[in-house]
């Protein structure tokens, strides 16, 4: 068979050799990887599924190319590819849009207004995560799966509640229409379930005008496992494994499947990156998050275990991504307190911009689920609160909900702390508490749907989000946007919760008390942040707490006022805080303060 060069050398920073559908002088070619077929054909609607009509030219490196002038958006296709006496039909690798998991690609449509469209990502030490499962997020009934068009129904919603940065869950199209999206059957293709690309555009362009930041989940430490054409695509696999897209012996092997992709293999490693980039660049998303890592680097998570193919395929994606996007999150969820996944690659990281933080999420769902006090264990605090990562606070996501610490033999924190009763007292008290960790704790604070009015029980894929728990627990939705505003610093009173620093100078083993102070440079500075914690169930009156030389110290916020909860004691309410003048806590003044049980107090001082 003939050969012949490559056409069409680099089309896009997300697609440099030209793969899949190309739009090239008014016509439409197609190009796809299979090594070892003999023979492969488009089929489509553009020849009523003929196979003779469109046979495709072998090139240099195990691509097949031809250009199809009656082709146009909107058709569908495969690629019919023969070997031996296999004759096999496959969705496009790389097709940006199919009609379903199990059913044909779709030539897109590429024209879409993003009119004056540009990032929002904010400085990192400012953005607050909002994680969405987009079919159950904003779902119009029972029995019917939430969309991307739907999701702006409720952008005011978070506008009010101080989120400026949304994290989608995978989107790209998985088996059926209800999943977490972790099963990822087509990388490049956008869930048809959802509304397809169209629509995510429409999302990501909308986000932007209202002020969000978008971040989507990618999924890379594994393929499918089912529904999936990448398996054994061109006909051929060793060992009964997945063919030229996966590893082939027992590298392939995951939780998932043995559907591990090859690392090592160029072409494998460009489809990844080139997928990685097509969202920053063609869906103008401002961030990645990386699912678990841990099996990206390792067959096991075990030290022997390791795939280097895999730690340098993740070193060049986001060198690639800090080249072209060098505003762009990149996230890892790795969780295994590994300073190496945030480090620089030149100094042998993997480069990531900050991951999700082990060291904070754990220690303290622990120390809120608990049930008696006398188990609390306040060094957990203390660590949760000074983790950090190569001396960067920000390096870390910290966060006491997300979409794996609520469901799987898990549930959200109300239900965790309470199973009979997680709209009770103690439930409201102990998980705002843990929420009020999360919004003063150094590092990039993420919420999870409904956590902000009390959502119970586990997350599924199967339930819509129950926004009348909005209504219901309006005071906790406040509580949480208070939060918000204070870690964003937007009445300009607590610039030290946006800082790197962090002093613990006050923990009480036998109350149960730990206070701290957030600030930038010095603790005494202007807008320093003090915070007062109580994570027992008496009430503490007097209690003296150390502070620097400076004042007066005025309280921002109290977790336990009634404005938030009916059930809640409001035993704190001045709002200016007079120095005792003696020294505590290794600071030179002090403060006496009110401590309601279960609750915490957050003070600055004004602006000088």
């Amino acid at each position: 068979m003939s050969q012949v060069k490559a056409k069409c050398k680099s089309d896009a920073i997300g697609n440099p050799a030209g793969m899949g559908v190309i739009f090239l002088d008014g016509e439409i070619g197609f190009r796809v990887w299979a090594p070892n077929a003999q023979h492969v054909a488009v089929i489509g609607d553009f020849n009523d599924w003929d196979d003779q009509s469109h046979p495709m030219q072998s090139e240099t490196g195990g691509t097949w190319y031809v250009s199809i002038p009656e082709a146009i958006p909107g058709q569908t296709y495969k690629y019919r590819i023969f070997n031996g006496d296999k004759v096999l039909d496959r969705i496009d690798p790389r097709a940006r849009q199919v009609t379903n998991s199990v059913g044909c690609a779709v030539i897109p449509d590429l024209e879409f207004d993003w009119g004056n469209d540009e990032p929002k990502m904010p400085d990192w030490n400012k953005a607050v995560i909002y994680e969405m499962h987009v079919g159950t997020f904003q779902r119009p009934s029972e029995d019917q799966v939430g969309s991307f068009d739907q999701i702006p129904k409720r952008f005011d919603y978070l506008k009010r509640l101080g989120v400026n940065v949304i994290q989608v869950m995978p989107v790209a199209e998985f088996a059926g229409d209800l999943s977490w999206g972790y099963n990822p059957a087509h990388l490049y293709a956008i869930e048809s379930a959802y509304g397809g690309p169209m629509a995510f555009k429409r999302f990501v362009k909308a986000a932007h005008e209202n002020g969000f930041a978008v971040i989507v989940d990618v999924v890379y430490n594994h393929f499918g496992p089912s529904d999936l054409d990448l398996w054994q695509f061109d006909g051929w696999e060793e060992n009964g494994n997945g063919g030229i897209y996966f590893y082939n012996d027992y590298r392939s092997h995951t939780p998932w499947g043995d559907t591990r992709p090859d690392y090592g293999r160029g072409e494998v490693r460009s489809f990844i990156r080139d997928n990685a980039m097509m969202w920053l660049q063609e869906y103008h998303v401002d961030g990645l998050r990386y699912d678990m890592t841990l099996f990206i680097r390792s067959v096991d998570g075990m030290p022997n275990s390791s795939i280097p193919d895999g730690w340098s395929l993740t070193q060049w994606v986001n060198r690639e991504v800090r080249s072209y996007y060098p505003k762009a999150l990149t996230i890892a969820e790795d969780l295994q307190n590994n300073e190496y996944l945030t480090k620089a690659d030149e100094q042998g990281g993997a480069g990531f911009a900050t991951q999700w933080d082990a060291g904070f999420v754990h220690p303290v769902r622990d120390v809120l689920t608990v049930t008696d006090d006398a188990s609390r264990d306040m060094n957990k605090i203390c660590g949760a609160l000074t983790h950090r990562y190569n001396t960067d606070a920000f390096q870390r996501v910290v966060y006491t909900e997300s979409h794996d610490e609520v469901a799987n033999g898990n549930a959200r924190v109300p239900s965790e702390i309470n199973p009979d009763n997680p709209d009770g007292r103690y439930a409201q008290k102990r998980s705002t508490l843990g929420t009020t960790l999360v919004m003063t704790a150094p590092g990039i604070p993420m919420l999870f749907q409904g956590q902000e009015f009390l959502e119970d029980g586990w997350f599924q894929d199967s339930e819509r989000l129950n926004w009348d728990r909005r209504d219901e627990f309006a005071g906790i939705v406040k509580l949480h946007s208070d939060l918000i505003g204070l870690r964003r610093n937007l009445r300009g009173v607590t610039e030290g919760l946006t800082g790197q620093q962090v002093l613990v100078h006050h923990v009480n083993h036998q109350d149960k008390v730990v206070a701290f102070l957030r600030y930038c440079q010095r603790p005494e500075e202007p807008g320093a942040v003090l915070v007062v914690a109580n994570f027992s169930v008496r009430s503490l009156e007097d209690y003296q707490v150390g502070v620097p030389d400076s004042g007066p110290w005025r309280l921002r916020f109290n977790s336990d006022a009634k404005v938030y909860s009916e059930a809640f004691d409001n035993l704190e309410e001045d709002s200016v805080f007079t120095r005792t003048g003696a020294g505590w806590d290794g600071q030179a003044d002090s403060l006496l303060v009110n401590l309601a049980p279960y609750s915490a107090l957050i003070l600055s001082c004004d602006p000088q």
